[in-house]
């Protein structure tokens, strides 16, 4: 992958800055540039042909020269010119070429999805063998050597460097097997940032990817009717309602999230509403995905419900089946105890059948399951436990339920005979108490798996380490949704999350998220962690067994001078607490002990805002805790627990959030015989207690060193010019960038932040660092991609700075609304609250400038959504009507968002696929960002490598949206490159992408199954 991989690499000397890669020559010159030929075997497989011409394609793109490709079952050893092999390790020519019993021995041992490159000497001529275990390792293999080249894999697309690669090739020797058997993304539905966007060609261009970053699983979750509405990702019912082909007869209105649907914090809002020109990137008012198309908000109609979910299977029978060709694997499922949609629960009432019997759901699971296998290709049906078991925890009734449930989908599945297999997930591993409690109850076969609690502010369950027999996949995140308009960098939480996994023995790994192009970085290194971690784990594969570090795991300081304690004359251990702690431990003699908890909720004022529980010595001590349930606020609660047994020196006491984080006030852990701990937990030394340890800001525990990847990124993406200071820049914010956007009332919302600007903006001094660096950068992909992650991040520093403003804005708002008289209110709304309106109207522009100038896939439009139905009402609608109506007139132009765009115009291609299928018909989509309209636009095309460009014209759909097909000549078989230029208002010449016509977007034609 990125880093070092492999048992062995050996590099040629060569030139050049950029560590791991190949090194840059000048630009291309006019003379054709020589390259090797690549060879496959005559009986290649599909698979095999489609790596070879990845190769060709990377070879193409950073090179310049365009490989010969052909079949032979032998190499002329008499000849002199280089070759690259592509093949099977299995093919005889693969043997042949191989002769060294060293050698042999490891391409004979090359397991299913183990990949190998291997330079070999074949009398004057030079072999680079690209070989796997498999067709779908033999084309890893193939990214492998791209990689090699300078390429670098993402979700939302490829980068290329702009500096052309130096030939040859260097002398390699790597051998690749993956640390986990399933690796891969869990897109979560239910946020417009996410797949609830994405159309077939979406599905396609990240399927596509995800070999390239050797990834092999593809996994949805789908929403029960209620929570907050039915997903159409997979139907219920009954066997006879849908057809031989999966097309369902009767159904429940089902829908994505679209523009029209009010849930999860957003209001309905028509695109054209839109502000700051946003509404141009939108060809429809009521936008969703083409799904969708037609029937949003949801559907009403029996016809139209039938509709949607037969939309949804024919996006999911294109993308899965491409997925299988690419060897992975996809899974669909649903929540558990099934939930019974109303309509269903009516048809099963008519036909006389209890929807509640056990009965009854069997026979829904068969029709679910029978229905999936004749509508799409799944290898796994999972089961998600409640989402309730994270936040209120379980009862044993709770836990049975769900266990019955799960038995009755296993009968179901056996019965119906379908080609795939039982997982379950959740948003914990298990139940409160016994978290492995699923893996010992479970069938035989159904492996587990859970995401990462605490929105992946948690590590992975240690739990997984007691699941013996069964798959078991952790699955960190990738982000999180509270703060889902903001980007994340979590390369180190990532590789953290990786290593746990690793030394739990997990079978799988992966990662849980909406966006793709934000998450870059994150993605990457969850995917390089899933195949090599000797760079930088050096944690053993099993858990560790030496002692733990003395004092706490986590947590920070929370202290409240002023509050008065009831119950305790020990006021001052109760007025501090450790918070967002995990764990104590502390040496003691074995024998046994008595442990003392104090606990307080200075904090909180209702019941259920904060619960979790308590484990001393392994054993739960305290299942569910809520301080103020039990006690109240500002009231001293104890626990003690006497003859604890301490067997290794150690006493252990953890702490498992089950809503919002744990707390806790003071211990006191007395040895039989010795000298007691006392801690004053987030607090000073009083009297005989001890001041706790300090608290930890960023828990060092929880993430891994990331500079070696943010200085491999930098330098592929922005040249190794300003590489190193990017890197350390990236690195020193890696798991620490400052969080403006919060859950409130949904994703990525933002509220109020009484600090002064001057006090916040230190957190954003790294951006201003960035800025002096951008004008280093040289080369025109390079400049984009820097552009982008620049805007971001100038969009991060600009969301806090319109938090600080709208404090400023509510506290004078108040002041005018608490005036006596209604003058006295008028003039003081229209002198004081008016000129700060101006100014928030304002900021809030340069946050649309900077967003707007990142739009580039799927994932940004839905950010675009967030702000127009989440964050504007509250931020700037209502207050704006309650200004209004205080002023007693409209507000002025200055002080309301604008509608129209005023900027640099952009060039937008949302999805642009990698490959394609012969005679496949391929449409594309571009999107421009323009004051104005433009001169016209046109597509430029050709055969890879070859002759002149033909173009065609931009079709103008509406708004800022064109489209248009691919001539069928072109899509007949052959791999193409392509780019789009638009001539702008002003006469500027736009070009997507940035680097063309010099390096363009290309695509492959991948041969059908089976040839």
């Amino acid at each position: 992958m990125r880093m070092k991989l492999g048992l062995l690499v050996t590099l040629a000397t060569f030139s050049g800055g950029i560590t791991g890669s190949f090194a840059a020559s000048a630009p291309a010159a006019a003379a054709p540039v020589k390259v090797p030929d690549i060879v496959v075997a005559r009986q290649a497989s599909g698979l095999e042909q489609f790596a070879a011409r990845e190769i060709r394609r990377y070879l193409y793109l950073r090179a310049g020269g365009l490989a010969t490709l052909r079949a032979a079952d032998h190499v002329d050893r008499g000849a002199s010119d280089d070759l690259i092999v592509v093949l099977r390790h299995d093919r005889p020519l693969a043997k042949e070429l191989v002769t060294a019993p060293a050698a042999r021995l490891s391409l004979l041992t090359l397991g299913g999805e183990d990949y190998w490159l291997k330079t070999l000497q074949v009398g004057d001529r030079r072999v680079w063998l690209v070989t796997g275990g498999s067709d779908v390792a033999t084309l890893y293999a193939a990214y492998g050597l791209a990689e090699r080249m300078g390429v670098r894999f993402f979700l939302h697309g490829d980068v290329i460097p702009d500096e052309r690669l130096a030939l040859p090739l260097p002398v390699l020797d790597e051998r690749h097997m993956p640390l986990f058997a399933l690796r891969g993304i869990q897109p979560f539905h239910d946020f417009p940032e996410g797949p609830d966007w994405w159309n077939r060609d979406d599905y396609l261009a990240v399927m596509a990817q995800l070999p390239k970053l050797r990834l092999n699983f593809f996994g949805l979750h789908t929403y029960p009717e209620g929570h907050p509405n039915a997903e159409p990702t997979v139907w219920i019912g009954r066997a006879g309602e849908a057809d031989s082909w999966g097309r369902v007869r009767a159904s429940y209105p089902a829908s994505y999230q679209n523009t029209l649907r009010g849930s999860s914090g957003y209001a309905p809002r028509k695109t054209r509403d839109y502000h700051f020109g946003a509404g141009q990137l939108f060809a429809r008012d009521a936008y969703g995905n083409d799904v969708m198309e037609g029937f949003c908000p949801w559907p009403t109609t029996d016809e139209a419900a039938n509709e949607v979910f037969n939309r949804a299977a024919a996006v999911l029978s294109d993308a899965f089946a491409y997925a299988h060709e690419l060897g992975v694997k996809t899974c669909v499922g649903t929540e558990t105890p099934l939930t019974i949609p109303a309509r269903v629960r009516e048809r099963l009432k008519a036909a006389g059948q209890d929807p509640a019997a056990g009965e009854t759901v069997r026979r829904l699971y068969e029709g679910i399951f029978q229905r999936i296998a004749r509508a799409y290709p799944v290898d796994y049906y999972w089961l998600w436990t409640p989402e309730s078991w994270t936040w209120k925890g379980t009862t044993r009734e709770q836990v049975w339920a769900t266990l019955a449930d799960i038995g009755l989908a296993a009968t179901a599945l056996r019965r119906s005979e379908v080609p795939f297999q039982l997982a379950t997930c959740g948003w914990v591993l298990g139940p409160e108490g016994d978290r492995a409690k699923l893996g010992r109850a479970l069938p035989p076969g159904v492996a587990v798996s859970c995401i990462n609690r605490q929105v992946g502010m948690e590590p992975v369950d240690p739990a997984f380490r007691e699941v013996t027999g069964r798959g078991k996949w952790a699955i960190p995140w990738l982000e999180d949704d509270p703060a889902l308009t903001a980007p994340q960098l979590w390369v180190g939480r990532m590789r953290r999350d990786a290593a746990d996994a690793r030394r739990y023995g997990c079978t799988g790994l992966m990662g849980i998220h909406w966006r793709t192009r934000a998450v870059a970085p994150n993605v990457a290194a969850l995917a390089d962690a899933a195949w090599d971690q000797s760079s930088w784990n050096e944690q053993p594969l099993l858990p560790r067994r030496e002692s733990p570090k003395a004092g706490p795991q986590g947590g920070r300081y929370a202290r409240f001078p002023d509050h008065e304690i009831a119950g305790t004359d020990e006021d001052p251990v109760y007025r501090t607490v450790r918070y967002q702690v995990s764990a104590y431990h502390l040496p003691v003699a074995n024998g046994s002990c008595r442990v003392t908890l104090k606990f307080c909720e200075p904090h909180y004022q209702k019941a259920g805002q904060r619960v979790f529980g308590v484990r001393v010595q392994g054993r739960t001590v305290i299942e569910r805790l809520d301080i103020v349930a039990r006690a109240g606020r500002d009231h001293a609660l104890d626990f003690t627990f006497d003859n604890l047994p301490v067997t290794n020196g150690w006493v252990t006491i953890e702490f498992a959030p089950i809503v919002e984080f744990p707390s806790i006030a003071g211990l006191i852990v007395a040895p039989a015989g010795g000298r007691p701990w006392k801690i004053n937990c987030g607090g000073e030394a009083w009297r005989d207690y001890l001041p706790d340890w300090p608290e930890a800001p960023v828990a060092e525990e929880r993430f891994v060193a990331a500079g070696d990847f943010y200085l491999d990124w930098a330098a592929h993406a922005f040249g190794s010019d300003v590489a190193p200071r990017v890197a350390a820049l990236l690195t020193a914010q890696d798991c620490r960038l400052p969080r403006p956007a919060e859950w409130v009332h949904g994703p990525g919302g933002i509220r109020p932040d009484t600090r002064p600007w001057e006090v916040v903006r230190h957190d954003y001094d790294f951006v201003e660092r960035l800025e002096t660096l951008a004008d280093q950068v040289r080369g025109a992909g390079n400049r984009a991609r820097y552009a982008y992650w620049l805007n971001t991040f100038q969009y991060l520093r600009a969301m806090a700075r319109l938090r600080c403003e709208w404090a400023e804005f509510n506290t004078a708002l108040r002041r005018a609304r608490a005036a006596d008289d209604p003058a006295t209110r008028q003039t003081l709304a229209r002198e004081r609250v008016l000129p700060l309106r101006v100014a928030l109207v304002k900021q809030l522009g340069r946050v649309y400038r900077h967003l707007l100038a990142t739009v580039s896939t799927p994932g940004e439009l839905g950010t675009l959504a967030n702000w127009e139905q989440h964050i504007l009402p509250g931020l700037i609608e209502q207050p704006g009507a309650e200004l209004a109506k205080l002023l007693g007139d409209k507000l002025p132009p200055a002080a309301r968002p604008a509608s129209f765009y005023r900027g640099p115009s952009r060039l937008i291609v949302p999805t642009a696929r990698a490959s394609y299928s012969p005679g496949e018909p391929l449409t594309l989509t571009v999107l421009l960002l323009s004051e104005q309209m433009p001169r016209g636009g046109r597509l430029y095309w050709r055969k890879l490598g070859r002759g002149g460009f033909q173009s065609l014209p931009l079709e103008h759909v509406t708004r800022g949206v064109y489209r248009v097909r691919f001539p069928l000549l072109a899509t007949a078989g052959g791999d193409l490159e392509y780019y789009v230029r638009m001539t702008d208002f002003r006469g500027e010449k736009l070009r997507w992408p940035a680097t063309a016509p010099r390096i363009n977007h290309t695509l492959v034609c991948m041969p059908r199954p089976g040839r």
